[in-house]
C-alpha cells in the first residue's frame, strides 16, 4: 500500500475534532518526509486542519459552520502520558463546564505539579498552575473546585456573590465518601482559600466538619473576598471580609 493510501486510510478513520500527531501513524522514521509533505498537501486542500506545529485535526463542520476540537483535544498530551495523569484542565478551561460562568475563555489552565512555562497552540494560550497535592483521576473534580474558590474574583462574566452560590452548590454535592478527601487537599492551599472552603463547607455539612479548617487558620489573619453577609452567613467567624 502506497504511503499516501496509508494516511489518507487512517485520517478516514479518525473522528471529526480528533487532533494527531506525526507519531499517530507510526511510520519508519525513512518515511517521515513523505508524511510531513501528505499532511501538508491534505491541509492545502482543506482536508485537515493545522493546530499547531506538528499537530492536525479533521474539521468539524455542521449547519452552523466549522468548530474547533475540544479543549481536551488541544491539550490532552499535557495531561497524561503513558497512562500517568501529569495534568487536569481547570480555571478558565472548566469554569463553563462546572456552571460557574456563561463564557468561553482562549486561555487554557492545566493544574500541574511541577512549574511550567506558557505555550501557545493555535488560538489558544495555555497556562500552567501550580497544584500542591498529588493528581489523581479520583481527585480532578475535588481540584477543580479548589482551585475556583482559590481563584473566585478572577471567574468572568459574573459576580463572586454569584460564584459563591454556585460553589455552596458544588461543595453540597460532594459524596460523602470524598468529604474527607475535599478537606485534606484544601489543608495544602493558601489560608483564604482554606477560610473561603471552610465557610462554604461548614455551611454546607456543619460546624464539626469543617473544624480541621478552621483550626488550620490563623485567628488574627482576616481575608477580603467581598462576599455578602447573606450569601455566607458564617463569614465573620472565619474571618471573611
Amino acid at each position: 500500500m502506497k504511503i499516501t493510501d496509508i494516511i489518507g486510510d487512517k485520517i478516514n478513520r479518525l473522528p471529526s475534532g480528533y487532533v494527531f500527531t506525526y507519531e499517530s501513524f507510526d511510520l519508519p522514521v525513512n518515511k517521515i518526509n513523505a508524511l510531513t509533505k501528505a499532511l501538508s498537501r491534505l491541509v492545502q486542500e482543506g482536508r485537515i486542519r493545522k493546530l499547531s506545529p506538528g499537530r492536525f485535526y479533521k474539521p468539524i463542520l455542521t449547519e452552523f459552520g466549522e468548530l474547533k476540537p475540544e479543549i481536551y483535544q488541544v491539550v490532552k498530551d499535557l495531561l497524561e502520558q503513558n497512562g500517568k495523569i501529569t495534568g487536569y484542565l481547570t480555571g478558565y478551561s472548566v469554569y463553563n463546564q462546572i456552571g460557574l460562568t456563561t463564557q468561553i475563555s482562549g486561555i487554557i489552565q492545566i493544574g500541574t505539579n511541577e512549574v511550567k512555562k506558557s505555550i501557545t497552540r493555535g488560538i489558544y494560550k495555555i497556562r500552567f498552575i501550580k497544584q500542591p497535592n498529588k493528581i489523581t483521576r479520583e481527585n480532578i473534580s475535588l481540584l477543580r473546585i479548589l482551585d475556583a474558590i482559590r481563584n473566585i474574583k478572577e471567574i468572568p462574566d459574573t459576580t463572586i456573590d454569584q460564584s459563591c452560590k454556585s460553589l455552596l452548590t458544588l461543595i453540597k454535592e460532594i459524596n460523602e465518601s470524598d468529604r474527607d478527601t475535599f478537606l485534606r487537599l484544601a489543608k495544602k492551599y493558601n489560608p483564604a482559600t482554606r477560610a473561603m472552603a471552610g465557610a462554604i463547607y461548614e455551611i454546607c455539612f456543619g460546624l464539626k466538619a469543617a473544624e480541621p479548617l478552621y483550626k488550620s487558620l490563623n485567628p488574627s489573619s482576616s481575608y477580603k473576598f467581598g462576599i455578602a453577609a447573606d450569601i455566607l452567613p458564617n463569614m465573620q467567624k472565619w474571618n471573611i471580609l
